[in-house]
């Protein structure tokens, strides 16, 4: 076992991990503030991001950019969420106003 080299399956695992929790974050955000929630996407992008550029392992180094380009995406996923709620596959909020 000491021969393996674990920086691969650990990047993936994580990885797979990040984007477990962005799925649940884009409904919820969605939900509660609409297109609204992409502002907090894309400072936790570029935060994430930056980050990435001055961690010096290698590990922290990718999680952050994992973080970073998923939070672009969840964007991305975001405008979809509100068109998926749209066609009636996921509940709107009743306590939300206008819906963007």
């Amino acid at each position: 076992m000491e021969n393996f080299n674990w920086t691969g399956p650990v990047i993936g695992l994580t990885t797979f991990l990040i984007i477990g929790l962005f799925h649940p974050l884009v409904i919820k955000g969605e939900y509660y503030f609409g297109q609204k929630v992409n502002y907090a996407f894309l400072t936790v992008g570029i935060a994430a991001l930056a980050g990435a550029f001055f961690c010096e392992g290698v590990y922290a180094s990718a999680i952050l950019a994992v973080i970073g380009f998923s939070s672009f995406w969840s964007i991305l996923e975001v405008r979809e969420q509100r068109e998926r709620v749209r066609k009636g596959w996921f509940p709107a909020n009743p306590k939300r106003k206008n819906r963007d």
